[in-house]
């Protein structure tokens, strides 16, 4: 790719064997494989102390933090169901942005034994509020039938995590486009507010 797609892959488990690592970690690598830049965020590695209004944009962290936000053209979230919500971890994170989210795509990946489709809401809903998309679909999966000793073992998951990454760099590529094209344009667009 002449102008490369930039990915922040989040992994929003903080559990050291963590089933949602596994698969972000193979997106993100199918997505390398595919041309795109990729910054993997590890919320175990890199925890963010909670949001506070009062405090957390003139935090030390904050600033290096939202620039690797800002170049990303996407987001890929990977979080595992708790109690049919997005972990603490991963909404954090969103917490602490929403401008930088506008017109990019927000790519969920939820590790689930009821097929995540709340939290898979719940993550549209935040992409929604910031003016940001989301693939129209959802990848969920579940741990010891999905993923095994750290390994992707199903055929199946396999294959939607690979028609993820195609998506992935075919609509994250238009909407990085479009995205650009309506911050150099003179008409009114949400994009500029």
């Amino acid at each position: 790719m002449s102008d490369p797609l930039n990915v922040m892959a989040v992994i929003g488990s903080l559990h050291q064997s963590s089933v949602t690592k596994v698969a972000v970690l193979h997106v993100a690598e199918g997505l390398r494989k595919q041309g795109a830049v990729v910054d993997v965020l590890d919320l175990s590695a890199e925890s963010l102390p909670l949001v506070n209004t009062d405090t957390t944009f003139t935090a030390d962290y904050y600033g290096p933090l939202k620039e690797r936000v800002k170049a990303a053209d996407v987001f890929v979230l990977g979080t595992p169901d708790y109690h049919g919500s997005v972990s603490g971890a991963l909404k954090n994170f969103t917490d602490h942005f929403w401008k930088e989210f506008t017109g990019k795509l927000f790519v969920p990946i939820v590790a689930s034994h009821e097929k995540g489709l709340t939290v898979h809401d719940q993550l549209r809903t935040i992409a929604r509020q910031c003016y940001a998309w989301s693939l129209p679909y959802a990848v969920s999966f579940e741990e010891k039938k999905d993923v095994i000793d750290g390994q992707i073992a199903s055929d199946i998951f396999l294959g939607r995590l690979e028609m993820m990454v195609r998506d992935v760099r075919v609509y994250g590529g238009l909407i990085k486009k479009q995205r650009r094209d309506d911050l150099d344009c003179d008409e009114a667009t949400f994009i500029r507010k």
